[in-house]
């Protein structure tokens, strides 16, 4: 009896063993499996990453270019305007335009000549944004003014500006 359950004890040792080698040798293939497709993600993501850093790149130097030919607009022949009536502003349009006021300074033309005009300079495929859309919008309705800001400059002007915001608080809670 001891030579079969010293072949019992053998047979299932051996049936262990290659359990257990069989299951390693699975495992590890699947491990391999798993190495290569981490190996292909990652070389994916660093493809990706070269892909947005080039893109970032060609963005930020089409951008640099598009504010210089703004800064230089009025040097192009393209340039209908005086250089010295465009006022560079950059946003959110590139220049406000005093046409004819350059000449009505030197005496060349009546002040009914002058006209104001907003231009934003664009290159390549570029729109206007919405907000510039919306000032064209107010232009081309009327909705603009001239306005002229008093500020005090001595402590008289400030109390007798003081004063008069008093007094139309006033009669505007008596209203």
């Amino acid at each position: 009896m001891s030579v079969g359950i010293a072949i019992f004890i053998g047979i299932v040792i051996g049936g262990l063993l290659t359990y257990f080698m069989l299951a390693s040798h699975r495992n590890s293939a699947v491990v391999k499996e798993y190495e290569q497709k981490i190996q292909q993600l990652q070389l994916a993501h660093q493809e990706e990453i070269q892909r947005a850093v080039k893109k970032s790149l060609n963005t930020s130097r089409a951008t640099i270019k598009g504010r210089v030919a703004e800064q230089f607009a009025p040097l192009l022949p393209e340039f209908e305007y005086l250089p010295s009536d465009a006022k560079f502003l950059g946003d959110p349009v590139d220049y406000v335009i005093f046409d004819g006021y350059t000449d009505w300074r030197d005496g060349n033309l009546p002040s009914e000549a002058i006209e104001v005009i907003l231009m934003d300079i664009k290159s390549g495929q570029a729109r206007l944004s919405k907000g510039q859309l919306a000032i064209a919008d107010a232009i081309q309705q009327g909705r603009v003014r001239f306005e002229t800001l008093r500020i005090a400059t001595d402590q008289d002007e400030l109390k007798a500006h003081h004063d008069q915001q008093n007094r139309q608080l006033d009669r505007t809670m008596l209203k």
